[in-house]
């Protein structure tokens, strides 16, 4: 067998580990041969060459490398939405901009979307304007967690309390700049579970 172009091999390593990150699946020969603009064969005999020397495993259609046997199998799709207010109640932006995937290993089950936040009342609990908040979707909450809330058709992200006394919810900010917001009205979206930002 003549000797293999190294490159190449390089490049069907790194494109076999990028689709599998896009994808959760496994690139077939014939995807590879039209991302590479090779051709199918060139792409077989190469993927037995590597798997010889140890480079990728290729079994049954299956490619697998170091990297991609340490992903995790389990995600979850994420729709990123619009902003949510962390000021004051804004109207509800509830265009998709992408899909991501969560892994489960680090996110939990269950279904998600995520919010960039958007003004500065809950910097206190460690959310900034700009932030990607991954709300795990579900209508019920328990006192003191952060919530997606919708009051008067307007979406706010606060943290929740009930009032006995006045016999209403309590949407707290984390900023003593701004007031509680008291309603009976309140529709809960989602709790927060994690927040995603680059370190500056």
């Amino acid at each position: 067998m003549r000797s293999k172009n190294e490159n190449l091999m390089k490049q069907i390593l790194d494109y076999t580990e990028d689709f599998r990150l896009q994808f959760h699946r496994s690139p077939s020969t014939n995807e590879v041969a039209k991302a590479l603009g090779i051709v199918k064969s060139t792409v077989y005999r190469y993927l037995v060459e590597m798997n010889e020397r140890g480079m990728l495993s290729y079994h049954d259609g299956e490619i697998e490398t170091e990297k991609t046997r340490k992903l995790s199998p389990m995600s979850k799709s994420a729709a990123i939405l619009g902003s949510v207010s962390c000021g004051l109640p804004q109207l509800e932006e509830e265009y998709v901009e992408e899909y991501v995937s969560l892994p489960v290993s680090l996110f939990g089950d269950g279904e998600f979307f995520i919010l960039r936040a958007n003004g500065d009342s809950m910097t206190g609990a460690g959310i900034n304007h700009g932030d990607l908040v991954v709300i795990r979707k579900q209508n019920t909450a328990e006192e003191g967690q952060i919530v997606v809330a919708l009051v008067d058709n307007e979406s706010t992200l606060k943290r929740l309390y009930l009032d006995a006394k006045r016999q209403c919810v309590r949407l707290h900010p984390e900023n003593e700049k701004y007031p509680d917001i008291y309603t009976k009205e309140c529709s809960i979206q989602g709790i927060a579970v994690h927040v995603i930002r680059p370190l500056r």
